[in-house]
Order: C-alpha cells, then structure tokens, then sequence
C-alpha cells in the first residue's frame, strides 16, 4: 500500500516542476530556433541565434562583468557570513538574539527597496554622503561613477545576503556533535583551535552550498543594476549584466528569439561555473 501512495505525494511536486520549470525552459529553447525578420516573418534558422551571441561584444562583456562581480563580491559575502556564524556561535556575545536577528533582517528587505534605498545613499546630489561631504568643503563620493559602480552594487548585494548566508553557517554549526567540544577541551585546544579544526570542517558542505546559490545568484544579478540604471543611465546600460541585456532584448527590442538565445547561453554559463565548483570542492576533500 506504502509503494502505491508514495507516487502521490511526489505528483504535486512533478506536475509544478513540469509546468513552471520544464515547459518555460522547452518553449524558451524552441523559440531560440528563430528569428523574425521583416521580410518573410519567423522563419527557423537553427542555431544561426547561439553563434551570433556567441560573438555579441555585448553579451560577451555583461558575462565578463558579472563574472568579475562574483569573484569580488562573493568572498567578501562568504567571509563575512562565516565571521558573523564563528562569533554567535562562540556564546562569548551579548544580546547573540538582537545581533543575530539584526544581521538576518536586511535579507527580508526586497531587494528592489533595497536598491532603491542604497541608490538614494549613493545619490551624488541628494544623498546623505554627498551632502555632508559638501558640508566639509570636501569633493562628494561618487558612488555611481564608472570606476565606482561595481564596488557599489557589491555592497549592496553583500548587505542584503550577509545575514542569509550566515543563518545556513550558524545552522551547521549548531549541528556540531557537543562531544567534539568536550574532547578538544580535555586536550587544551583554545577558541582558535576549535574553530580551525572542528568547526570549519564540519562548515565545509555548508560553505560549498552556500557558494553555489552565490553562483546562481551573482550571474542572474538584474534587481540592483537595473534600479541603478534610472539615476546612472550614463554608466549601467541596458547590456551592464547578461541578465540585464536578455530582459531588454525581449522587452524593449521586442527581440524575443534572439533573447531566448542569451537567456539559454547564461544559464549554460551558470551550469558550467556550478560544475566548475564542485569539480573544485571534490578534488580537496580529504579522502
């Protein structure tokens, strides 16, 4: 009886995985097939979509950015995170609740307020910084300028996934045998000690999670530069991320197929950078 119930509660999950994953994925594929062009309407043109992608100077630098973006951003992120959980989980804090609760609550902030937010901050005329620097006779920050843009959106993503990432840490770590504590204390092993050799290891499945969302999440960056983009037009541009540029493609060129095309070549690039860091992962674990 078991065996005939148990494809049941897996049905609910089957069918949502198949009409909200599967059928937008395989529609998205047929369409970058094609191409609609003036004369003759949509006419099938095989993978003529991916080799021009492939050589879009445009797509090919928004990939290279965020590329960029992920490799500083999300070690910072990561550090951070692995601090904040090492620290509460220590017991040597105070109000560990209030502190712990304080770093989790920017995460609950959507990030469109959140970029709203920190593009008001960054505002080179209105912002705060900017005009307590004038009040200082000092040159204003310039938080939205070319060279600054990136660290900007770092700390903007840094701020709202700092306390998310932490909360996966903190949850390891709390899952830690007691009896491992317990032994290192009767061989003399300092706080140091003890969170070099027990509890950064058993954070190691934790820690490759959590770089792998950061994966995910660094290549699909939209939210914050495409908010950014209304009060820095001059500097994030409609191809700034890879993201960015397939949502123009079909929204503002109305060039569906072709952005199915970079949509289908960004998740690969993701696929490939996912596989790229549990390749990484399982070559270091220690046999």
């Amino acid at each position: 009886m078991a065996s005939r119930s148990g494809p049941w509660f897996v049905a609910p999950f089957l069918i949502l995985f198949v009409l909200l994953f599967l059928a937008p994925l395989g529609y998205a594929g047929y369409l970058s097939l094609f191409q609609q062009r003036l004369v003759g309407g949509t006419v099938f043109v095989g993978l003529d979509n991916y080799v021009t992608a492939l050589k879009d100077p445009l797509l090919l630098h928004g990939v290279g950015r965020v590329a960029l973006f992920f490799v500083i951003q999300v070690p910072l992120m990561l550090l951070l995170a692995l601090l904040f959980a090492l620290a509460l989980d220590s017991g040597l804090l105070r109000l560990a609740r209030v502190i712990r609760l304080g770093i989790f609550v920017p995460y609950a902030v959507p990030s469109v307020v959140a970029a709203l937010m920190w593009g008001y901050l960054y505002g080179p005329d209105f912002g705060p910084f900017a005009q307590l620097t004038r009040q200082l006779d000092l040159p204003a920050p310039r938080f939205l300028s070319d060279g600054w843009m990136l660290g900007s959106l770092t700390n903007i993503v840094t701020w709202e996934f700092v306390g998310y990432n932490m909360i996966i840490l903190y949850a390891a770590l709390r899952t830690v045998p007691q009896d491992l504590y317990e032994a290192a204390a009767m061989d003399g092993a300092g706080a140091w000690r003890v969170a070099w050799s027990i509890k950064l290891p058993a954070l190691r499945p934790a820690l490759l999670l959590t770089l792998l969302f950061s994966v995910i999440g660094s290549f699909q960056l939209f939210n914050e530069p495409s908010l950014l983009m209304k009060i820095a037009p001059d500097v994030i541009s409609s191809s700034y991320t890879a993201n960015l540029y397939a949502y123009s493609l079909a929204f503002t060129g109305q060039q569906v197929n072709y952005a199915a095309t970079v949509s289908f070549l960004l998740g690969l690039v993701i696929v490939i950078a996912s596989y790229a860091v549990l390749l990484t992962a399982n070559r270091r674990r220690p046999a």
